[in-house]
């Protein structure tokens, strides 16, 4: 994707920060929007979906935290990467739990901003083309991986967990992909959990 192709959002109660940050990202490409607040942030996400979100963690109306807890629930593929002057490793664990990208102390250098945001963006490339691999459709024309998908399709409308057993090497981690791309969660997150996780 091309800067100029790039939508990013910058939500900031500082004015002076917001234009720093505003002009720095401008002068790389980035188009630009900025919120001072939760509630005009909220606006801007529903009149355009960001690429990027940066996002302070302390605001008058809202904190940070809540209001990236709020944007993982409506989208959790959204990429947002928070900033404070007063962050702590709680916080930045916190936010990192909840979903956030990166954590960005402040005062912001120009180099650690524009670097933050390209590592974002290229997280957020790399997670697209791993979603969009992994959730290939099982590849055959055999009578049993017709069967298979045919299957697959119908269980998929359930919503409920299910097993996949097997051999090492036969498909199995593939094809709980396909199944996460057709069920109800899709856009949620696949997680992964393997045998050798449990004791």
């Amino acid at each position: 994707m091309n800067n100029s192709d790039t939508y990013v959002l910058v939500v900031d109660d500082e004015p002076d920060i917001r234009e720093l940050i505003k002009d720095i990202l401008e002068d790389e490409g980035y188009q630009i929007a900025i919120a001072s607040d939760g509630e005009s942030a909220r606006s801007a996400v529903t009149e355009q979906r960001p690429h990027l979100i940066l996002l302070d963690i302390w605001m008058p109306d809202i904190d940070g935290i809540s209001l990236l807890r709020e944007f993982m629930e409506q989208d959790p593929q959204q990429t947002i990467v928070m900033m404070s002057g007063h962050g702590t490793i709680e916080t930045a664990v916190e936010a990192t739990r909840l979903g956030a990208s990166d954590f960005i102390e402040k005062p912001l250098s120009t180099a650690k901003l524009i670097r933050g945001v390209e590592i974002a963006l290229e997280n957020q490339a790399k997670q697209a083309v791993k979603q969009q691999f992994e959730a290939q459709e099982p590849v055959g024309k055999s009578p049993q991986i017709t069967l298979l998908r045919d299957q697959a399709q119908r269980v998929a409308k359930h919503g409920m967990p299910i097993l996949l057993l097997g051999e090492g090497g036969t498909g199995k981690h593939c094809f709980a992909h396909f199944l996460h791309s057709l069920g109800q969660f899709s856009t949620g997150k696949f997680i992964e959990l393997t045998a050798e996780t449990f004791p």
